[in-house]
């Protein structure tokens, strides 16, 4: 198997972007209008913008992505950094592709400063979830929300 690379998104990974963004969304049974998509791709290229983003790359094509956001906390001088968005291509699950796409993020937050990289998952979400429980610790919180 050739080497995986991850890296931070480029203008001239959209399409590829999108095919792996609507793969996510159809893995949590959802969708994204367009207009919502489009400012989602500008806000993560947008240097001004504390919402990044990276590709895992084999063979020269993109398997996988990552969505993060740096944000401030009351509880530490440094930033958190929440993992919001975590997918590898169906296929080539099980391989550390989603691994090496948390470690970008780890890298990122620690090269920034940051004191914590956090994430949620959906509870029916077990395959991920073993990986999870490997590379980080459980909170313990439950999150509440309520949309607006």
């Amino acid at each position: 198997m050739s080497e995986l690379a991850v890296r931070p998104l480029q203008a001239a990974d959209h399409d590829r972007w999108d095919e792996l963004w609507r793969g996510y969304l159809t893995f949590y049974k959802t969708s994204i209008a367009d207009e919502i998509r489009a400012v989602t791709w500008a806000r993560l290229l947008d240097p001004a913008e504390p919402m990044k983003g990276a590709l895992a790359i084999r063979d020269g094509v993109a398997i996988g992505l990552v969505h993060h956001i740096r944000h401030r906390s009351c509880w530490t001088v440094g930033d958190y950094v929440y993992l919001q968005d975590l997918y590898v291509d169906e296929a080539l699950r099980g391989g550390g592709v989603g691994r090496a796409l948390i470690e970008f993020v780890y890298a990122h937050a620690r090269a920034a400063g940051c004191s914590r990289v956090h994430w949620l998952t959906h509870e029916t979400n077990q395959d991920a979830m073993k990986l999870y429980d490997r590379i980080a610790d459980r909170s313990g919180f439950v999150q509440y929300r309520k949309i607006l």
